[in-house]
């Protein structure tokens, strides 16, 4: 499985919403659309880290970098230096 799908079936699993109210694209805010909340955040770090075998720094830990599937896909690979 490729990088984006990875990411986003973690999103889908981990969404306060009912998965057929949830959609979204690859582009689109998932913390503004209000498909996520903060405990998100905290699963989303520890499943970059272990799955992608990446370290979040504190200055990483911006908002921007997560808020999105095609986000998240841009950090992991600028961290794993792609």
């Amino acid at each position: 499985m490729d990088l984006k799908k990875k990411v986003r079936k973690f999103i889908e699993a981990n969404l306060v919403v009912f998965e057929d109210e949830a959609e979204f694209t690859d582009e689109d805010n998932i913390f503004q659309m209000g498909f996520v909340n903060s405990l998100f955040a905290m699963k989303m770090l520890n499943y970059v880290e272990n799955e992608f075998k990446v370290s979040v720094d504190n200055d990483d830990m911006e908002i921007t970098n997560f808020s999105s599937v095609n986000n998240i896909v841009n950090f992991i690979n600028k961290k794993q230096g792609n």
